[in-house]
């Protein structure tokens, strides 16, 4: 299993579940938008949804950005 650190904030967590959620209220409820942009948003939607749940994102470890305020643990063990 691969595993990965936390990067994101609180803060940061809650902002990407509240627009994730909006994005999908908004692709299921407005009938005017065109079919492709309801796939955008529902797409963008899920990744914003997936890293708030997760406390991990990709392109933030790709550009080496962490607005996590606790700094992730070594995996080194310590002899004895």
């Amino acid at each position: 299993m691969i595993k990965v650190s936390r990067n994101e904030s609180d803060l940061d967590r809650l902002l990407r579940l509240i627009v994730g959620v909006s994005l999908i209220f908004l692709a299921l409820m407005n009938n005017t938008l065109d079919s492709t942009i309801r796939i955008v948003f529902l797409v963008l939607a899920g990744a914003l949804v997936f890293t708030a749940l997760s406390g991990f994102c990709g392109l933030y470890r790709l550009l080496g950005i962490s607005t996590c305020p606790v700094k992730p643990r070594s995996t080194k063990r310590k002899s004895k």
